[in-house]
């Protein structure tokens, strides 16, 4: 190859996927960053309902707690089951965490700061969670014991089951919006006076079901059945310890994290400032993106402290008898409003 075939080679793809992967290694390493003090700051919120001091010891107020437990999670030897299939072990919580964070190539943190704005991320985003159960089954099923494969048989159910009422809701926001790119979502809600338009309190029961749904998708308490400490002893995860272990929380934080970011989006407006006025507009969109994101965290913890755990059968119930009828009326009413209405996206 001589040196003006070099040159373009490296303009049409090399420079392009250079950029790319530079962006993907610096949103990777701070999600990563921002999973060690989300985790903190769940052990404190939680430390702090029960008037517990929570981690304190570890780096000024305990900020690097997060770190030591993966220095010791990475240090300790893992233990593999010798009657499992050992590929497949550990193959399982690899693809849980690589899915976890490949969703977060199209969700933009600010206007223009998005790895791969995809006109159809949404969809992309539906797949790669939807994806994320077969690390879970895999991980059960090569462990060759029952308590792991009878829990990764629950989150299955579990995470099927709440996905279907999840992308009822995701459609009614997409009629509103009229796109399936994440940023345009974003851009659609906004309004005169900020990120309060027309239909943001139309779409609020759509909102509710949504985040409780994300609560059963990412196994968050009172929703935590896969886990089921009192019958299944941890469940699918419960032969994996060392850094196998550390890698499946990571892929569940990673997880909830991802949640928290499509409510700030479908629903808060993304980056946009609450009230296009001084000195809310002063403020960087990437910072009240992450401000919006670790509010609806926060409400993620605190459901944990005031919240009795459901049982199995009520867990289904409410799936299949209440979220997914209401979230399947709520997309026939707001397709019909739209229609006779010529408003919103469509």
């Amino acid at each position: 190859m001589n040196g003006e075939a070099f040159t373009q080679f490296m303009t049409t793809y090399g420079w392009p996927f250079f950029w790319i992967a530079l962006h993907s290694l610096a949103l990777m390493v701070g999600l990563l960053i921002f999973i060690a003090f989300i985790l903190y700051a769940d052990r404190k919120i939680w430390a702090a309902v029960q008037l517990r001091r929570g981690p304190n010891v570890v780096g000024p107020f305990g900020l690097l707690q997060s770190f030591a437990d993966m220095l010791k999670f990475v240090f300790k030897e893992p233990i593999i089951p010798s009657k499992s299939d050992k590929f497949v072990f550990l193959l399982a919580p690899i693809v849980t965490t690589v899915l976890a964070l490949a969703a977060w190539a199209v969700i933009p943190i600010n206007e223009g700061w998005v790895v791969a704005d995809l006109n159809v991320g949404i969809l992309y985003v539906l797949a790669m969670s939807s994806l994320g159960v077969y690390g879970i089954i895999m991980g059960g099923w090569a462990s060759n014991s029952k308590y792991p494969f009878l829990g990764a048989l629950r989150s299955a159910a579990q995470m099927v089951s709440y996905e279907v009422s999840i992308g009822f809701v995701i459609i009614t926001v997409l009629l509103m919006a009229g796109s399936l790119n994440l940023t345009d979502i974003v851009m659609a809600q906004k309004g005169e006076y900020g990120m309060f338009n027309w239909y943001w309190l139309s779409l609020f029961p759509m909102f509710v079901v949504f985040f409780i749904s994300a609560l059963a998708e990412t196994n968050r308490p009172p929703f935590d059945l896969p886990e089921a400490e009192s019958e299944l002893v941890a469940g699918f995860m419960v032969e994996y310890s060392s850094t196998p272990y550390m890698l499946f929380m990571l892929g569940e934080y990673v997880a909830i994290v991802l949640m928290c970011a499509m409510t700030t989006i479908l629903f808060l407006g993304g980056w946009l400032p609450p009230f296009d006025i001084a000195p809310f507009n002063w403020v960087p969109g990437v910072i009240w993106f992450i401000i919006k994101t670790c509010g609806v965290f926060f409400m993620f913890a605190m459901v944990k402290a005031f919240v009795p755990r459901y049982r199995y059968d009520q867990l289904m119930r409410l799936g299949w008898k209440v979220f997914l009828p209401l979230s399947l009326f709520m997309v026939v009413l707001v397709a019909s409003v739209l229609h006779f209405t010529k408003v919103g996206g469509v």
